[in-house]
């Protein structure tokens, strides 16, 4: 019984008595003040020993709406400031773009480029973390205050401002291209459509021409076919009215003949013949039939009789038969025909080409030279930082020394509980016989 006291008084106490502890660091400070100054030293080593790395940025801001205004108004290619400004954002981000730029200015990248590294290789190496485009907030996109910003960080010993620079105006000069080469080729497809539609009115012009000719000729020819037959007829029909009139003719000659009528006369001039007196005598015949035609007398039916005979063509005696020389005659040469076949500039009598024609030459007219088309406003070019990011000397120092100091006193922490632990050691071990209740 009299042995408990003293055990409790070396039986370690679960309170932790901070002088004590404070106490003990301080006896120990010179390894926690060595371990501080060991830790700055290493932390001043590698903030003056570990490459400088520098970090530059470029702004893009969507240009004027004055510069695209003369593309826009072409009616061809419409590319409002935001979207020209994101075409060229497209063209930073650009894998190709980029290896592009790399390819076409090796002198900037020789850092990159090692022995035994292709230049697909050299250039991941670059385009891995040293190029970031910062994009607006999708939410903002169509504010005005818009922008791309670029930046880079790059290694000592690399002119870093130079390819930053060159690279925003590689790309914006590619995007530039790029538009000039859409242009032309908008352009050009409106050309051949309009060439298109003016070639098929051209051949429908054509067709129509064809057509009319060929209606016009064959009125002609059915017209000529009807006046040759019309006239056949009437020849036909005057020959047969003079045959008929010469069998007339002989039946009143006999007649005249037989009953003595030599000379024309009338049957009531035949009737007097009985009056003999010697005053004169004027008679008037009216009478409402016609006078036989032997009345006429011998003389004057023989002689009709022999002009007929002698006539070889009846056609004077038919005013229509002049009529029809003359309608044949003008169909000989169709002025019609002849005028549609004589046209010179026949384009100018195309149907609905006008509006074709003015756009074409429009068109033609537009400027399709991109080389100073403005695309977007370099509101800030990158320059040559004051000083690296990296590494952040004040900052490594500071955390070195809070390193050191604090792995001092965990070092000096673990040597004083050591040390207890050893003075400590010879009662933390008892024998189970002088316990308590043994």
């Amino acid at each position: 019984m009299n042995n408990t006291p003293q055990l409790h008084q070396y039986l370690p106490s679960d309170e932790v008595d901070l002088f004590e502890l404070f106490h003990a660091i301080w006896k120990q400070k010179k390894w926690v003040i060595g371990c501080t100054i060991l830790a700055g030293l290493l932390g001043v080593g590698y903030a003056y020993l570990s490459p400088k790395v520098y970090q530059i940025s470029s702004v893009l801001r969507p240009a004027a709406i004055n510069e695209l205004d003369a593309l826009n108004r072409s009616e061809v290619y419409k590319l409002p400031p935001a979207d020209a400004l994101a075409k060229v954002g497209s063209q930073l981000e650009s894998y190709e773009a980029r290896l592009d730029f790399f390819r076409a200015n090796p002198a900037l990248f020789e850092a990159f480029q090692q022995p035994g590294r292709s230049l697909e290789q050299s250039f991941e190496a670059f385009n891995g973390s040293a190029i970031n485009l910062v994009l607006p907030d999708p939410k903002k996109s169509d504010s005005p205050n818009s922008y791309l910003r670029l930046e880079m960080q790059y290694p000592d010993g690399l002119d870093g401002v130079a390819i930053l620079n060159g690279f925003v105006a590689y790309a914006i000069a590619r995007q530039r291209k790029q538009v000039g080469a859409d242009l032309k080729v908008i352009v050009n497809n409106r050309l051949n459509e309009l060439k298109g539609k003016i070639d098929a009115a051209r051949a429908n012009y054509e067709t129509g021409k064809a057509s009319k000719i060929a209606r016009l000729l064959e009125a002609d020819k059915i017209k000529r076919a009807q006046l040759q037959d019309e006239l056949t007829a009437l020849r036909l029909q005057m020959k047969l009215q003079r045959g008929s009139r010469l069998a007339e003719l002989d039946e009143a000659i006999s007649i005249a003949k037989s009953i003595g009528i030599k000379n024309p006369t009338t049957p009531s001039a035949m009737g007097a013949d009985a009056f003999n007196g010697s005053s004169p005598v004027v008679r008037t015949e009216v009478t409402n039939q016609k006078v036989p035609l032997y009345f006429l007398g011998t003389e004057a039916l023989e002689a009709e009789r022999a002009a007929l005979v002698r006539r070889t063509n009846d056609d004077f005696t038919n005013n229509r038969i002049a009529e029809i020389g003359k309608e044949l005659r003008m169909l000989d040469v169709n002025r019609e025909v002849e005028v549609l076949n004589g046209r010179k500039d026949e384009d100018m009598f195309l149907q609905d080409v006008e509006p074709l024609w003015a756009e074409e030459a429009r068109l033609r007219g537009l400027n399709i030279d991109m080389s100073m088309l403005k695309l977007v406003t370099v509101d800030r070019l990158a320059l040559e930082p004051l000083g690296p990011i990296k590494p952040r000397k004040s900052l490594i120092i500071a955390l070195s020394l809070v390193a050191g100091l604090m792995f001092g006193i965990l070092l000096a922490l673990t040597r004083h509980f050591v040390h207890l632990r050893r003075q400590n050691g010879p009662f933390a071990v008892l024998d189970e016989r002088r316990l308590p209740g043994r």
